[in-house]
């Protein structure tokens, strides 16, 4: 048909069960049409996501733990500092050592400081570059061979698991939101790093263990923080959009009803097709122009058809269009 000179309106008309019988009989009893609710098609951003739990984590956590039996002498380091690999990070003595120079020292000055000389304190030094995540021991504190004095993580990782029915959809490399539940509005960017060859099976649900490195770690991100972290599987920037419920369905094809202002046609079905469909609204990738204005029928907007995750409403039986 030729397109005429005027606006369009996207006519929502909700044709299942109750709600299409309604629209005929008023049509056929010349009873005026409900009331439209106009809103006019919408430029946005648009995902496609898949969610997930996750747990903030050391990606390498090392316990670094005395050579040898005896106390701490000296802590260099405290939470948070960045170390270098070599660096050291605390003193120690043997509990012979000890001994030596509480002796010495009931001795005088003078031998104190000739038997700290010969006999000198044991180091421990820093294998690897990353942050003092915790400070176990303090000066003058009793230590053996399987005690911790300090962890050293050399870089947070954030730490999820995958249904086996989405991990087709998560590749390594992948784009993802990490979103901590202690810093709501704080987003930080990431990408997958690892994916796991076994699955685990967790409350009988086959799982897989992912690891998402964040492009940057900030100051706020602690070890053992919960986190939100969303895989993003599709995005489109300044999409035409409409609400869900505003797309109706007939097999694999959709449309919308528009009618022309101004005039007494009867609404004509649009044929449109659709792409991303996320938040209650779904993308209109052909079919209408920005400048049509879209409207809803009473019953969608009492009922809320044109929102949620909603399957697309279906189209009336043949012969009993509008």
């Amino acid at each position: 048909m030729k397109r005429k000179w005027m606006k369009l309106m996207v006519v929502v008309v909700l044709v299942g069960g109750a709600a299409g019988t309604a629209w005929v009989v008023r049509a056929q009893h010349g009873e005026h049409a409900p009331a439209y609710e106009r809103v006019a098609l919408e430029r946005i951003r648009m995902e496609k996501t898949i969610e997930a739990t996750a747990v903030v984590e050391p990606r390498n956590r090392i316990e670094i733990m005395p050579p040898l039996d005896g106390h701490i002498d000296e802590v260099l380091v405290d939470e948070g500092q960045e170390v270098k690999k070599g660096e050291i990070v605390a003193w120690m003595s043997s509990t012979e050592r000890s001994t030596l120079l509480d002796a010495a020292r009931a001795r005088g000055t003078e031998m104190l400081e000739k038997w700290e000389d010969a006999y000198k304190a044991t180091s421990l030094i820093a294998p690897l570059d990353g942050t003092i995540i915790s400070r176990d021991t303090e000066p003058g504190q009793t230590v053996t061979t399987q005690d911790s004095v300090l962890v050293l993580s050399d870089r947070l990782v954030v730490s999820t698991q995958v249904d086996e029915t989405d991990i087709g959809n998560v590749k390594v490399g992948q784009k993802v939101r990490i979103t901590l539940d202690a810093y709501r509005n704080e987003e930080i960017s990431g990408a997958v790093s690892r994916i796991a060859y076994e699955a685990s099976t967790v409350n009988n649900v086959t799982i897989y263990e992912v690891q998402l490195e964040p492009d940057a770690i900030p100051d706020c991100m602690k070890s053992g923080m919960t986190a939100t972290v969303a895989f993003i599987l599709a995005e489109a920037d300044d999409v035409l959009t409409l609400p869900v419920g505003a797309v109706g369905g007939e097999g694999d094809r959709r449309f919308v009803l528009v009618e022309h202002t101004g005039t007494d046609d009867p609404p004509e079905r649009l044929p449109v097709q659709i792409g991303l469909s996320s938040g209650g609204r779904v993308e209109i990738q052909s079919g209408l122009q920005g400048d049509e204005v879209v409207v809803k029928t009473e019953f969608a907007v009492k009922h809320g058809k044109d929102g949620g995750s909603s399957p697309f409403v279906q189209a009336p039986p043949a012969g009993k269009r509008p």
